[in-house]
């Protein structure tokens, strides 16, 4: 996956463009160069539309609901993304050559605040945050209206 680009010609040379990329596989980050001449062939990532089942203490589960088959992934390819799965939650499975590279949230997951301590008052002057608890036990800063149960 390229994460950026950038594109530059010099004089009466040729132009040029590098490339930051990230390995799906592995994490990896590199810089590649290109030159005009350059040819890339596109990865074929399919992807496919799961929903997340539970997990244990090394897995998740997923289950493709159009055949009910089920999968496994190992947590740490989705240490982030576990903040914000929840039960029957439906995510895009990336895959590449039937090997699952990592899982792709929704734009927008409805999570419940378990715990968000109350707010102080007169304290409004510089955008104050205050720490809160998601139903996954996911903490984050949030703006001080934010209550438990929201």
């Amino acid at each position: 996956v390229v994460l950026e680009a950038t594109h530059s010609k010099q004089g009466r040379g040729q132009a040029n463009v590098k490339a930051k990329a990230k390995n799906l596989r592995t994490g990896a980050t590199t810089i590649l160069s290109f030159t005009g001449g350059d040819k890339v062939e596109p990865a074929h990532i399919e992807k496919r539309k799961m929903n997340f089942l539970y997990s244990d203490d090394s897995n998740i589960y997923l289950m493709d609901s159009s055949d009910y088959s089920q999968i496994e992934i190992d947590l740490s390819k989705v240490e982030w993304e576990m903040n914000f799965l929840k039960e029957n939650l439906e995510v895009q499975v990336r895959m590449f050559q039937d090997e699952i590279l990592d899982i792709e949230l929704p734009a927008n997951v409805d999570l419940k605040v378990t715990y968000a301590p109350d707010a102080v008052k007169g304290n409004t002057t510089t955008n104050p945050q205050k720490k809160v608890t998601l139903e996954t036990n996911f903490e984050l800063e949030t703006p001080m209206f934010i209550k438990e149960n929201d």
